[in-house]
């Protein structure tokens, strides 16, 4: 089978669900032969994602709202299949209006309250008849990473982290003093360089952690690009995070990673990694932690600087 003849579609928005899906790409990939386009909508930043995958030889934008654009984007490259991560009709039609002859995509009206990277293996596996190993894998330059050591001193000397502090909404965001808090009693135990992640609206945030006294450990990433991003955090060796797009990133370059789970499902989005280490609220399970869970004042402290401590143990 020929190069660009297979079409992935992934109509998730976020970065991390894109993360979470590249286990599927890759044992499609690898299934085919050959390397496969992938659609998926700019926000997931999957241009810069895999800029150095092997398994993907071209990204498209997935315009939201660009019914015959997404035709006209699609249909001159003669794809033959195409794998639709959802359960959109809209999808479908475009892929169908676009020429391709084999369509699998997960059944109409069926993904509300499934668990997304188990639902997206089940739909793999039945496919191409292979078990998917869910563990993700991010492609990053050995050179640019070796170049991101020697410009911000990542070496032994420290223990290297990665600290997201933002997430995609606030119910997701554990309170900043706690996350200074942490960061000075690490720092106390382990001479200690933090790279701290986080979105450009929560700008505010990583000023509140700078202007700390363990601000002088850290370093802001806020300004740079994913691309720029990726070499650095797999430079590191450990990452904390709030659920969000950066935990997922770093957890597929094979950092040691402690994800927050506070109002979003741990079993959907932190058991496909046997890299990240789950905390949930006080009184709530890695079963019954959810969305609407609301349980950011109920993650202990104590237990995250615990689990923390053991990532570098």
């Amino acid at each position: 089978m020929s190069q660009k003849k297979v079409l992935i579609i992934i109509k998730n928005r976020g970065i991390g669900d894109l993360c979470i899906l590249t286990s599927n790409i890759h044992s499609i990939s690898r299934k085919i032969g050959c390397p496969v386009t992938v659609m998926a909508q700019k926000n997931t930043r999957a241009d810069e994602v895999f800029r150095h995958d092997p398994h993907v030889n071209e990204v498209i934008e997935l315009d939201e709202k660009g019914f015959f654009n997404i035709i006209k984007k699609i249909k001159p490259k003669n794809f033959i299949q195409s794998y639709i991560f959802s359960d959109s009709i809209r999808l479908y039609i475009i892929a169908k209006l676009s020429g391709i002859k084999q369509i699998f995509h997960y059944s109409f009206f069926s993904k509300k309250g499934k668990n997304f990277f188990r639902t997206a293996n089940d739909f793999t596996k039945s496919i191409i008849n292979t078990e998917v190993n869910s563990q993700s894998k991010i492609f990053c330059n050995k050179n640019e990473v070796e170049n991101a050591k020697k410009k911000y001193a990542i070496d032994n000397k420290t223990k290297n982290y990665v600290i997201a502090i933002s997430a995609s909404g606030p119910t997701k965001v554990w309170d900043i003093n706690n996350y200074i808090r942490l960061l000075q009693e690490l720092n106390e135990k382990h001479p200690s360089k933090f790279f701290i992640a986080a979105g450009q609206k929560d700008e505010f945030l990583i000023e509140r952690i700078m202007n700390s006294e363990i601000g002088k450990n850290c370093i802001s990433l806020s300004k740079k690009s994913i691309l720029e991003i990726i070499p650095i955090i797999g430079a590191c060796e450990f990452g904390i995070f709030n659920d969000t797009g950066f935990a997922h990133i770093a957890s597929g370059l094979g950092l040691k990673c402690l994800v927050l789970f506070m109002d979003s499902p741990p079993s959907a989005y932190g058991k496909y990694s046997s890299n990240i280490t789950i905390v949930v609220p006080d009184n709530e399970s890695i079963e019954s932690t959810g969305h609407n869970t609301r349980g950011k004042k109920k993650i202990s402290f104590n237990e995250v600087l615990s689990k923390s401590l053991q990532l570098v143990s």
